[in-house]
């Protein structure tokens, strides 16, 4: 039975707007005829998120569906090197088969650094034969973000070989490239790479676009670039894509999606059409992914909205089907009986986490609110029995990264600007590695948290004296299997509790997650030690900076 729908149809390709009556049947649009006397909506290309890692939503990919649909995104780009990065190529399959129990597309890619670096211990290694062995299958669409620039630009033989399967799979390759410019961003785009999500400026996103690269403008629930990069819409709107790269539960949920961003794009002045386009049609053509821009033949995947100034989703059909209206995804759940994960970590103790000085000053990484690049300070440091410990007073805190992989010493640094002025909070979401990472007002403090953190085999975790406020992610230590809005709120209640604690982040469980993300700069811990992400080497905690 063919099913019509009728309303302002926007045509993205032909960049016009036709009053008209979309037929459907079988899952596709066999016709768009015109027609004065329409509804009172428009009908959109369905909103896809160019760049996302959906285990930060820590809902599983077919929970995730249930509330991004709602907001009219179809379809995702999905980085799974979360995951690949605890349980390895299992843990990728098992996000593919989690996300085809829901009607949203997904479309995965291959992670490409598995681990991130060598400088950080993850759970497990894909190597360039496992990674071409991905790339050859016809749900694996692309190469994921190449972090390891250094090795693209050095030529580094694992590297080469894992460009080389993309190109031999005619599969296109993700970027991630900080700051790189000159012959060192060309060489790296040399080597195939086609997208950039880490400009944090005009002039850098300029020089990348200059250079044949696409740029996916981010705006997540920690690194926020879209008011900064916006302007590259005026000369740029045919390389850009809109993208969330990590999206917590109740920001999901409460603000929305990539909606959001076109509602914002709009509000400045953009032309709905090129937005609309950014959001849809830059990704299809880019990643050749098969979901229908409203042309007839096509699959019937499109959205509609109140009017193209809110972006007021009314419904959100896929192949053909409702799957969403007015708020409320039209699909049930689905629970999975099994569970992934890889936790070994035992219980440590304060004595594990001491630290005698071993100069003047000590070096601690400075957290720039909204961003995941940090900065690098030289303080005075807090001494306490022979042991450097937090200073509260100051907001330099003890931060310690725990190998939860295998048997290893606890990595300690310190960090600035988190704000906490008592207890500890801890998390297994811990980029890349996923490691168990925790920054506390004393070491009692941090050690309890990281004990909680072991006990529970994998989340996050506020605590404070006896008070403690967990959120169970028994999911590869990144996702939890309850419904979506009972995520939120739990994770609603231990933020609460963190910025109760002090804190005065915005989201300072995500910042905290990217502490030991190395390849972004400047200064980082990994379970290994203190990273210069600037130099690509470790570095000392403390500086003599008195002369003898």
């Amino acid at each position: 039975m063919h099913e019509k729908i009728s309303g302002n149809i926007v045509d993205v390709i032909a960049r016009k707007i036709t009053k008209g009556v979309l037929t459907i049947d079988n899952g596709k649009i066999i016709s768009i005829e015109p027609c004065e006397n329409v509804e009172n909506q428009f009908i959109i290309p369905g909103f896809i998120d160019a760049h996302i890692h959906i285990e930060s939503s820590m809902m599983l990919p077919a929970e995730f569906a249930r509330h991004a649909l709602v907001h009219g995104t179809v379809a995702c780009v999905c980085d799974p090197h979360e995951i690949a990065n605890v349980c390895g190529v299992p843990g990728v399959d098992y996000m593919i088969a989690n996300g085809k129990m829901s009607p949203m597309k997904f479309y995965f890619g291959a992670p490409s650094c598995v681990p991130a670096t060598n400088f950080d211990s993850a759970g497990a290694v894909l190597d360039a034969g496992q990674v071409d062995e991905l790339l050859a299958r016809s749900d694996i669409y692309f190469l994921s973000e190449m972090m390891n620039y250094p090795g693209v630009i050095e030529n580094d033989e694992q590297v080469y070989l894992k460009l080389k399967a993309a190109h031999k799979h005619n599969k296109p390759i993700d970027g991630h490239a900080p700051e790189l410019a000159g012959e060192g961003l060309m060489a790296y785009i040399a080597g195939g790479i086609t997208t950039d999500h880490e400009c944090m400026t005009i002039s850098e996103a300029e020089a990348k676009i200059a250079l044949g690269m696409k740029i996916q403008i981010r705006e997540g629930s920690a690194a926020k670039n879209f008011n900064d990069l916006l302007p590259l819409l005026e000369n740029n709107a045919d390389k850009i894509m809109f993208c969330t790269d990590d999206k917590h539960p109740d920001d999901l949920i409460k603000n929305g999606h990539i909606n959001a961003l076109a509602r914002r794009a709009v509000a400045k002045g953009y032309d709905p059409i090129e937005v609309l386009r950014i959001c849809s049609y830059n990704v299809i053509e880019h990643y050749k992914l098969d979901v229908g821009m409203l042309q007839a033949g096509d699959e019937a995947d499109f959205v509609v909205v109140n009017n193209l100034r809110d972006f007021g989703i009314i419904q959100t059909y896929i192949g053909g089907k409702k799957v969403a209206e007015n708020g409320v995804p039209l699909f049930e759940r689905y629970i999975p009986t099994e569970l992934i994960n890889n936790f070994t970590a035992t219980k440590i103790t304060a004595e594990q986490i001491k630290v005698e000085p071993a100069g003047d000053k000590l070096k601690v990484i400075m957290v720039d609110d909204g961003q995941l690049f940090t900065h690098s300070m030289l303080v005075n440091p807090t001494i306490e029995n022979g042991n450097l410990i937090s200073d509260i007073d100051n907001d330099v805190l003890k931060l310690v990264v725990f190998n939860r992989y295998r048997e290893a010493r606890p990595a300690v640094g310190f960090i600035k600007n988190i704000g906490l002025k008592r207890g500890a909070l801890a998390s297994t979401v811990s980029h890349d590695s996923h490691n168990i990472v925790a920054v506390g007002t004393s070491d009692d403090e941090i050690v309890s948290a990281i004990n909680h953190i072991i006990d529970s085999q994998g989340g996050i975790l506020a605590c404070h004296n006896d008070n403690v406020w967990l959120l169970p992610l028994p999911v590869a230590g990144l996702m939890s299997t309850d419904e979506g809005s009972v995520i939120a709120k739990q994770y609603e209640q231990i933020d609460a509790m963190v910025k109760q604690m002090g804190s005065t982040l915005r989201a300072p469980f995500m910042t905290v997650a990217f502490m030991s993300l190395l390849v972004i700069p400047k200064l980082k811990l990994s379970d290994k030690g203190l990273f210069d992400g600037r130099t690509y080497s470790f570095t000392n905690l403390m500086e003599n900076t008195i002369e003898a």
